[in-house]
């Protein structure tokens, strides 16, 4: 009996594409220089990789403080409320009780429920908020294929550029990355 069923495709080798560039540095007066002149130069997809904190690089980047202290107290006092407000229900009016002549609610007696309830409140925004804003989980990420950039955990220091970033141009910004004193820069593929 004949095989009607269709042919197979032919498999299709993906062809890499160009991400970026990884311009590496050095030491730490070379890195944060060349965020600097990153920053000035515009670019604003891009990133700088370090093996251990660098004091000041926040600043000669550019970045402005995270939003996430604002969530947490936020979600802090949302719980603080809640616990004020469920105490409040459950003996003033949904089930009074007079034990001893005390009033049916005192926010003496409710602290320590309400202050549980912002702690447990902030920390799941904290930890939640973290997740969100940093944009995680993220399994792959193309600096991951680089061989080189293994070694910004260790003793070398990367300033990432993307491809799409809106004043990216393949030759200037590799002539650029090499004007700031990069030992070598690498072509980054997704």
């Amino acid at each position: 009996m004949a095989d009607h069923s269709a042919p197979a495709a032919a498999a299709v080798p993906e062809v890499p594409v160009f991400w970026g560039y990884a311009a590496e540095f050095d030491s730490v007066t070379g890195v944060l220089h060349a965020a600097k002149e990153c920053r000035d130069a515009g670019f604003t997809r891009w990133d700088v990789l370090t093996p251990f904190p660098v004091h000041g690089l926040n600043d000669a980047m550019g970045l402005r403080n995270t939003r996430l202290p604002w969530f947490v107290f936020g979600m802090g006092a949302i719980g603080f409320l809640t616990g004020n407000l469920m105490q409040w229900w459950m003996n003033a009016v949904d089930y009074r009780l007079i034990v001893s002549g005390k009033p049916f609610w005192s926010l003496p007696a409710n602290i320590p429920v309400a202050f549980e309830l912002t702690i447990l409140f902030s920390a799941l925004s904290a930890f939640f908020g973290m997740w969100v804003l940093n944009g995680l989980p993220r399994h792959y990420h193309p600096t991951l294929t680089s061989r080189r950039l293994k070694h910004a955990t260790t003793d070398r220091f990367y300033v990432v550029v993307e491809a799409a970033d809106p004043r990216f141009d393949r030759a200037k910004t590799r002539e650029f990355l090499q004007s700031l004193g990069a030992s070598h820069v690498e072509e980054l593929e997704d």
